[in-house]
């Protein structure tokens, strides 16, 4: 019996001797930062010189501006498009009205339009429809002041589905023109 609780005090012993003392253990705030916790007025002093230099390294919440996901989450960066159709639709007008002042806030950005496509049709036609989709878009986005040479297309026909399925909802999610950050 002495020999187990003599073997059990000394593996808690073994432990506490790994264990990290207090006035080095760093705290995750949840925000991207740590904060030092401290034993002694000393360690606490120099914590607190440091505090401002950490707040200085703080990334801001959100995408970082004129991103992708900037793009994606702030204006959209599809539209959508009706069966064997081209042309820019009311709601479609809304998004690209977006991108387009989007554009304008970031000059030198450049932009690839993507054309796709719903499974039905053959392959050679959904590439010559994705093709007209995707000059519809840039068009329409250089009628509103967008630089041309600043908009490329391409079109990926029925090649590339977003939403898989022989149904109206897929086939709807995959009619679209896609504007992606170059």
């Amino acid at each position: 019996m002495r020999l187990k609780a003599l073997t059990a005090v000394t593996a808690l012993l073994f432990v506490a001797a790994c264990a990290t003392p207090a006035e080095e253990t760093q705290e995750s705030t949840g925000s991207g930062t740590a904060t030092t916790s401290s034993a002694s007025s000393s360690t606490t002093a120099s914590a607190a010189t440091a505090a401002p230099a950490a707040k200085k390294m703080v990334k801001p919440a959100g995408p970082a501006a004129g991103s992708q996901e900037d793009l994606v989450v702030n204006v959209g960066d599809r539209v959508f498009f009706g069966y064997d159709e081209y042309t820019i639709k009311p709601r479609a007008r809304g998004t690209l009205e977006r991108q387009a002042a989007w554009l304008r806030r970031n000059a030198n950005t450049t932009i690839t339009v993507e054309g796709h496509c719903d499974e039905r049709g053959t392959r050679e036609y959904n590439l010559g429809l994705g093709q007209r989709r995707a000059d519809a878009v840039k068009k329409y986005l250089v009628a509103l002041g967008v630089s041309e040479n600043r908009i490329a297309t391409i079109s990926y026909g029925k090649e590339r589905p977003v939403a898989m399925g022989s149904n109206d909802e897929a086939w709807t999610q995959n009619r679209r023109g896609v504007t992606r950050i170059n």
